[in-house]
């Protein structure tokens, strides 16, 4: 809390400096008021207090420290669901789940909208003051469930989408764990024999005066830079290589070349774009189905489209469709989602069903990605036990090589 200075006359009529901790200089000099006749020249103190550093608090550390995850929000929404439809007062609720959540930074956030609620916030609003907990998609459905009367059947959508995505995600990284756990045991393998037995067997060969093969002098020459201060130089080139490639995805026309090029790479392209339309027909469909209005829907899908290519297209859309358009003829125009998933909106547009065609589409093309994980599993499974086997392969025949020289000069 921020410390202020001021000008104070007591009933002396002495005057004189007066320091005094409160949230803001209109606090400070209401505060002053209620002890002095007069006050004025409230002004904040500059610098660091360092009497502040014995009242940091533990429980804002770790709040800051842990990221509410897709899984928290679904399970926050699925047990307030239970709860409004049990009739338990809405304060209460957020009393409760604050209490039991295991977040720390999910039961800050409902702390105080507990607070604000009691004192006569609507929830949604409330809500929108913790972007971190609560995105655009959760704000807008919990506005549109509190206007409707159907709080609690709105949470449970909730719910169910997020689950839905939180599945879709731990998919997704399930099937990339085992690739990445080999490649991880691969470079160690690499770099522990490297460093440590490719020179013991190098002296050895060479105090016998046999000549090295080429691999092998190869080998020993990378062991060589592995264990001197050149190692800073490949180590310096892929940190650079990494922070050039982060910026320059930060602009918008390298977020828009990246992106274009992930829907466009073989196999993982394809992932990409089912990944992509589902999220889109399931936050669609259950926005438009949960009282939200389409243009407002469409500005949330494309917030949460997670590739630029994909927001445009959806931000070209809505402008179609706020002309007079159909959405599906506009999807379509922009060549981004598949063609089934363009009729199937189409038809649902036709009939005046295009919520619960969504969620078709959403179910088939969540099936869809399933496989194609799977399949995708199926095939990096054997190619990343060729390139261990490989890359171990390549250390043995460095080292047994000499081998073979000395063996023929005995011969």
């Amino acid at each position: 809390m921020p410390t202020f200075t001021a000008e104070v006359r007591d009933n002396h009529g002495n005057t004189r400096q007066e320091k005094i901790s409160a949230k803001s200089a209109k606090v400070a000099q209401t505060q002053l008021k209620q002890k002095y006749q007069f006050v004025k020249n409230v002004r904040q103190e500059k610098g660091f207090d360092f009497t502040q550093i014995t009242k940091i608090n533990v429980q804002d550390i770790e709040a800051a420290l842990s990221p509410v995850s897709v899984k928290d929000r679904a399970v926050f929404s699925r047990q307030f669901a239970a709860m409004v439809n049990a009739g338990v007062a809405m304060v209460r609720c957020l009393s409760i789940l604050g209490e039991q959540s295991a977040n720390p930074r999910m039961k800050k956030a409902l702390a105080a909208i507990s607070v604000e609620v009691q004192q006569g916030t609507n929830l949604s609003d409330a809500m929108r003051r913790q972007p971190e907990c609560f995105d655009n998609l959760y704000v807008s459905m919990i506005q549109a469930g509190e206007v409707g009367g159907v709080l609690d059947e709105v949470l449970n959508r909730l719910a169910k989408v997020l689950e839905d995505m939180a599945r879709l995600k731990n998919q997704i990284k399930g099937a990339m764990a085992y690739p990445v756990a080999v490649g991880v045991l691969a470079t160690l393998v690499f770099l522990a024999m490297t460093i440590f037995l490719i020179p013991i067997f190098a002296k050895i060969f060479q105090d016998l005066g046999s000549e090295l093969p080429a691999l092998t002098q190869f080998m020993l020459d990378v062991s060589g830079v592995l264990t001197s201060w050149r190692a800073i130089i490949p180590v310096a080139v892929i940190c650079s290589v990494v922070f050039a490639f982060r910026q320059y995805y930060k602009t918008n026309v390298g977020r828009l070349t990246i992106d274009r090029l992930l829907l466009k790479m073989p196999i993982v392209g394809d992932l990409n774009e089912k990944s992509a339309v589902a999220r889109f027909c399931r936050i669609f469909g259950t926005l438009t189905r949960s009282g939200v209005p389409i243009l407002s829907s469409l500005d949330i899908v494309r917030d949460t489209a997670g590739n630029k290519v994909i927001a445009n297209a959806i931000e070209k859309s809505k402008y179609e469709v706020q002309q007079g358009g159909m959405l599906s003829l506009a999807l379509q125009r922009e060549r981004v989602f598949p063609p089934l998933a363009i009729q199937m909106i189409s038809i649902g547009e036709e009939t005046g069903e295009i919520d619960a065609m969504m969620m078709k589409v959403a179910d088939f093309y969540e099936d869809e990605v399933e496989q194609s994980v799977k399949a995708l599993t199926s095939v990096l499974e054997p190619i990343m036990m060729v390139f261990l086997a490989g890359m171990v392969a390549v250390i043995l025949l460095a080292m047994y090589l000499p081998m073979f020289k000395v063996f023929e000069k005995l011969a």
